[in-house]
């Protein structure tokens, strides 16, 4: 889809491009329009305002992913999502169902173990995930005649208040509190199995519970009441069957993409990423190795010391993150995702890392946003896990689903 931006000339004294050299006194409106002899090139357009300053320019369009999505360019991975790239939104099909037990459930479909399954839906396919079904990681279900879905159990509170108060700085992680918006019980899970399709497990995060629709559709406007929805709600609207969610910005593979965060196993880690805490996620496995079978997730990198300032062009990690009271994300890296690897999942192994104390004296530490540059550089010494050692997955799972590939 077609985004319109604002482009201004804004003067860049040096700006570093991926795969691109320094460009001197250069302005935004000579990067996206250059050429010679009257025919300019379109590689290089200006970044929409919802990743500045972390993303100064982007892939122009028409682009070489509209022939190839392994190409260079802009790729809708969640074909049923509509983008905002201005706003950083994604608006998707709002689902709803209910519990045996009756109360109403507000959900979303994000990813499916089949692929005929995530063409008809228009969402990313994701066979690992089908090592999900280990204990409470999938809770179960039915369709109902008129197309909704009966889960047999998992009910999610969301009237906690979300709060998080940094550190004092400069050492603004860890923070001094942290408490998630939203809680679910020992049987909730975002992935399902469903009676009428064996073998298949679906993901659909839950952004509501027990919420009559004529109350949500209050909210249509963007007047949301947060004790009632998850905290990445900005719209919701049973009356139009949608919901519009903040996306998150990481990188993977150098690339900058846009994804959903929507659980997490640890209510610290939850209320950092402004995610429901689902304790039944602990069931999944998290130390397992890539081609290990029995391997549901992929693996996500968190720096929890990496340079801090929204006016650093380096900036990246929790501990930035929370220098700037959450206005703009930590920069996660991020492992496969379809279009550039086979072993995509919305379950993510967190790895936290952090910058040695040598390396931050020679001046190393920057921004990463490679998964392989990272481990290489654990072999190095100069990046080690947050429990000593080389980068490991310290047993955090997250979910977060893909949206768009921005390059």
């Amino acid at each position: 889809m077609k985004d319109h931006l604002n482009i201004r000339a804004i003067s860049v004294s040096t700006l570093f491009l991926a795969g691109f050299c320094i460009l001197p006194n250069v302005t935004s409106a000579e990067i996206i329009n250059r050429g010679s002899e009257g025919s300019p090139l379109s590689e290089i357009r200006l970044a929409p305002k919802s990743i500045y300053p972390d993303q100064y320019a982007v892939t122009a369009q028409p682009s070489p992913s509209e022939v190839d999505s392994a190409f260079l360019g802009p790729v809708l991975l969640m074909k049923s999502a509509v983008v905002d790239l201005e706003a950083g939104t994604a608006t998707l099909p709002l689902r709803r169902g209910k519990l045996a037990s009756g109360e109403t459930v507000w959900s979303i479909l994000t990813d499916v173990t089949n692929e005929n399954l995530a063409k008809l839906h228009g969402i990313p396919f994701s066979p690992k995930l089908a090592y999900g079904m280990t204990g409470k990681a999938t809770r179960k279900g039915h369709v109902e005649q008129d197309g909704s879905i009966m889960f047999q159990a998992g009910k999610v509170d969301f009237s906690p208040e979300h709060t998080v108060v940094p550190g004092d700085a400069p050492d603004f992680f860890p923070p001094k509190s942290a408490k998630p918006g939203s809680v679910g019980d020992a049987d909730y899970s975002p992935l399902v199995a469903l009676d009428s399709a064996p073998g298949v497990i679906f993901n659909m995060p839950m952004v509501a519970f027990n919420v009559s629709a004529g109350e949500l559709n209050k909210m249509c406007d963007g007047n949301v009441k947060y004790g009632n929805v998850e905290d990445k709600v900005v719209k919701i609207c049973p009356r139009d069957g949608t919901v519009t969610l903040k996306l998150t910005l990481g990188y993977t593979f150098g690339k900058p993409i846009f994804y959903l965060s929507t659980e997490a196993n640890d209510p610290g880690l939850a209320a950092l990423e402004g995610a429901t805490y689902t304790p039944a996620l602990k069931d999944l496995p998290f130390a397992l190795e890539d081609a290990s079978q029995g391997e549901a997730a992929e693996r996500l990198y968190a720096f929890v010391n990496g340079p801090t300032g929204i006016d650093n062009p380096f900036r990246q990690g929790l501990g930035s993150a929370l220098s700037d009271k959450g206005s703009h994300g930590p920069l996660n890296v991020l492992g496969g995702i379809p279009t550039i690897n086979l072993d995509y999942s919305p379950m993510w192994r967190v790895f936290p890392v952090k910058w040695t104390a040598d390396a931050i004296e020679k001046g190393y530490r920057t921004k990463m946003t490679d998964a392989i540059a990272i481990e290489d550089a654990g072999e190095r010494g100069i990046i080690e896990s947050i429990a000593g050692g080389k980068p490991k997955p310290v047993g955090f799972v997250v979910n977060c689903p893909v949206v768009y590939r921005v390059n």
